[in-house]
This record gives structure tokens, sequence and C-alpha cells, in this order.
């Protein structure tokens, strides 16, 4: 590829890395606005997926069954049978009011916290790794506070989280923001001609 080819994924890649950052930025003031409504959307958008993949699991099985074996497909259709049931199931707590919600939402914090977890000291150390980086303290800071959130995520009792989930899953995406737009953008800077020698 040759540098004009390379300049241009270098925008476009840049491009897309603040477009993800402003995203982040603004779905994390919406969460802090409206944090029991960010709650509940988590919880509803993997109730959706779930439903949405036990749904694509049936038909998938089912159009290729012969080729699977009766045993192979038939389990295949338990697990799509399933994901079925508990984006379902999900669906049917939210919409019976807050005292409901908290059951699904209680369960779904828990991956979110280890996500968090996760994502927390890949940040740290993508961070540490590059230093000389414009921004990188921000890298910093988006891992320390994801790392405490997981925590948190992760400690609080079920009826608390109802309320503050939200709150929290916002706090990171603001901070997530702020990384992409100040540090992560910076790794797709283009890169400065060298000067000529002597």
């Amino acid at each position: 590829m040759g540098p004009l080819g390379m300049a241009t994924d270098t925008a476009s890649l840049r491009t897309f890395t603040l477009f993800e950052g402003l995203l982040m930025l603004v779905l994390g003031i919406l969460a802090l606005l409206f944090p029991l409504a960010a709650s509940v959307w988590v919880t509803a958008m993997v109730a959706v997926v779930f439903l949405v993949g036990g749904l694509f699991g049936w038909i998938n099985n089912l159009m290729r069954a012969r080729l699977l074996g009766r045993w192979l497909a038939f389990w295949r259709l338990v697990v799509s049978t399933l994901f079925l049931v508990a984006g379902l199931s999900m669906l049917l707590q939210l919409g019976a009011g807050p005292g409901q919600a908290a059951a699904p939402i209680a369960a779904l914090a828990l991956a979110i916290g280890l996500v968090f977890l996760v994502e927390g000291v890949v940040a740290l150390l993508v961070s540490l790794a590059h230093r000389r980086i414009r921004g990188w303290g921000w890298g910093l800071v988006n891992g320390a506070v994801t790392l405490v959130l997981g925590g948190l995520i992760l400690t609080l009792p079920g009826e608390v989280l109802v309320r503050v989930l939200g709150l929290l899953v916002g706090i990171s995406f603001l901070f997530s923001g702020l990384d992409l737009l100040s540090f992560s953008a910076s790794f797709h800077l283009p890169a400065t001609p060298a000067e000529p020698e002597g």
C-alpha cells in the first residue's frame, strides 16, 4: 500500500475513533441524566439480543438439521430455545415494573462488572505502554475509573444496582469518550515526514 493509501486509512481510522468518542460522550451524558432508564435500557438491549439470537438460531438449525445430524441439531435447538426463553423472560420482567426488573438487571450487572474490570486493566496497560503519545493520561484515568466502577458493580446489592447501574455505565461511557477523543485518536495522527539529513 502506498503512502496515499496509508494516509487515507489513518484519516478514516481517526475519524471513526473521534465519532465513537463523541457517541460515547453523548450516551454517557444521557445515562447520567436518566440513570434508571439507562439501567432498564441496557437490560432490554441484552434481552432483545437474546431473542434475536434464539430466533435466528432456531431458523438456522432447522435449515441445517440434515447436515448437522439429529442429536447435534436437537441440542443446538435446546440452546436457541434457552436464548428465546431468557430474552422473553427478561422483557416480561422489565414490563412488569421496577420491582420485577431488579432480577434481570442484577444478573446482567455481574457480566457488566467483569467486563469493566477487564476493560479497566487493558486501558491501564495500553496507556502505560504508550506514555509518549499525547493524552495518555486520559487513558490512565479511564482505566482506573473503569476498574473502580467494575468493582462497585460487583459488590453493590441488587436493589441498589437497579437505581445506580445506569449511572455507573454513564460514568464509564463518559470517561471512555474522553479517552477516545484525547488519547486513542492520537494513535491515528498522520506521521510527520522525516527531515532530510545533512
